[in-house]
């Protein structure tokens, strides 16, 4: 099958339930929906593997990237000079544990350290397997945080509505 047609049917299987999925109510549930919807179709083996043209997940990382910053305005600058401290421990504590976890996975389930590392990593699917690829070692990693990816998307919205509730329910717009 050519590659266009085999790109047209992830991307197909990707929205598909991507869309889906927004109307389940789960925060980030289009995200979620789509990256089950393509991993499914991959992990089905009726398809070839997705060869994405040169460029294309540098250009949707820039899109990305994009819509985050423009979400930063003066008013997030302003609680940044509340929340820099916070976001050093964050920062550190997320670093700390992940090298921890990386060495830990790596000693004990016998997974190359570099894989190990850059899996646990406190970073996003996309940056974390573009470092990977660097390291030769994009898939797997993408593969650590694509399960990682999934089971945030899945737990976090419960335990935050659990321990944490919000009087807000319609927080996505």
């Amino acid at each position: 099958m050519p590659s266009l047609v085999t790109l047209l049917l992830y991307i197909l299987g990707g929205a598909s339930l991507g869309a889906l999925m927004l109307f389940t109510g789960i925060p980030a549930g289009p995200l979620l929906g789509a990256i089950l919807g393509a991993g499914l179709l991959s992990i089905s083996g009726q398809l070839e593997i997705a060869a994405w043209p040169l460029g294309t997940k540098t250009v949707l990382g820039i899109g990305i990237g994009t819509v985050i910053g423009t979400g930063i305005n003066r008013e997030t600058l302003g609680e940044l000079q509340l929340l820099w401290k916070p976001a050093l421990v964050i920062t550190f504590t997320l670093l700390m544990a992940g090298i921890l976890v990386g060495l830990l996975i790596s000693k004990f389930f016998g997974v190359e350290k570099v894989v190990a590392l850059l899996g646990a990593a406190p970073g996003g699917t996309i940056g974390m397997s573009l470092v990977g690829a660097e390291f030769g070692v994009g898939a797997a990693v993408a593969a650590l945080h694509a399960v990682r990816l999934i089971t945030v998307l899945f737990l976090i919205p419960a335990i935050v509505h659990f321990l944490a509730p919000v009087e807000s329910t319609d927080l996505i717009k």
